[in-house]
């Protein structure tokens, strides 16, 4: 089941086309890699999911109901340029925004001390934002997006500003979140990030959508029949036997054994490749080397920009 359809969904600002008869479908329950380069059109379909603008044709419908001001508290949205006041106190600003997302005054305090507890940040209660490193302020800014339990977040750079103790501290945050049955989208650059946590993603291109589909499968989709093979450091001597179809691209020798990258033809395939080894010398490991979703972007945006 989709919690968002999108269908076919464009958005102009004066002469530039800032999503072109864009849809797109998130299924309930993932995490969601929102992903490509700066003027994509990421931030204004983000927009267009917060209601902030309207697109000028297609249709966004919610949970199968067309999108509309019923839903804005079923979201929760952490944009990338922050915005608490600097001058408040942390205590007083975050109940208030809780306030607004629809909690009672006591029930906002009484869930904002839990988080506060949780992160460790309960001494900058009464302290004001400005006193608040980056990443302070970043923690501030998660718990009051996620407060008011919404069933839908949004992440826009979430990891900004955070240490890497901090970025896992979040990282398993938005995993628990998922597993509570929340479905999250997440906007970043961190390839690394995205590979570690989104179950799907959609790669947008000048107001289009040029890759999507599960992380797994686009990641084979780009594979090159490349595979890591580690071996007992022993002789390499019949290597000389190797058939033309397998090709080593890199070796790299430790004291106790031999790492190759081997590419195969296309005629060729892994078992074939894994027998040749097994019968000459011992096996320590063995694994298909597939692209990074960082690797798959720069080919895919480059690509489609030359051809544009």
């Amino acid at each position: 089941m989709n919690i968002i359809d999108i269908q076919n969904v464009t958005k102009k600002f004066s002469n530039h086309i800032a999503l072109n008869d864009f849809s797109l479908s998130i299924p309930q329950g993932c995490i969601f890699g929102l992903l490509g380069p700066n003027g994509a059109g990421k931030t204004t379909l983000i927009r267009i999911l917060n209601q902030i603008t309207a697109p000028d044709s297609g249709v966004v419908l919610y949970d199968g109901k067309p999108l509309c001001r019923d839903f804005i508290e079923k979201i929760g949205y952490l944009p990338e340029e922050r915005g608490l006041y600097k001058k408040m106190k942390i205590s007083e600003q975050t109940i208030y925004l809780a306030q607004l997302k629809g909690l009672t005054k006591e029930e906002a305090k009484k869930r904002l001390l839990y988080w506060f507890k949780k992160f460790e940040i309960e001494s900058w209660w009464n302290r004001k934002v400005e006193e608040l490193s980056k990443g302070m302020q970043q923690k501030i800014q998660f718990i009051v997006t996620i407060i008011h339990h919404p069933d839908f977040l949004i992440f826009d750079e979430p990891f900004s500003g955070f240490d890497p103790i901090n970025t896992d501290l979040l990282k398993n945050e938005i995993l628990q979140l998922k597993k509570n049955g929340n479905t999250i989208i997440l906007s970043t650059h961190n390839m690394a990030s995205v590979e570690e946590i989104c179950d799907e993603i959609v790669l947008i291109n000048k107001g289009e959508k040029v890759l999507s589909g599960k992380l797994g499968e686009v990641k084979h989709a780009f594979k090159s029949n490349l595979f890591q093979i580690e071996v007992a450091r022993l002789p390499l001597d019949f290597l000389t036997e190797m058939p033309a179809s397998f090709q080593i691209t890199e070796t790299v020798t430790t004291d106790s054994s031999h790492v190759l990258n081997v590419q195969i033809s296309s005629d060729s395939n892994a078992n074939q490749l894994l027998d040749f080894f097994i019968h000459r010398v011992p096996i320590l490991s063995f694994h298909e080397i597939l692209p990074s979703m960082n690797e798959i972007f720069i080919r895919t945006i480059t690509s489609q920009n030359n051809n544009s």
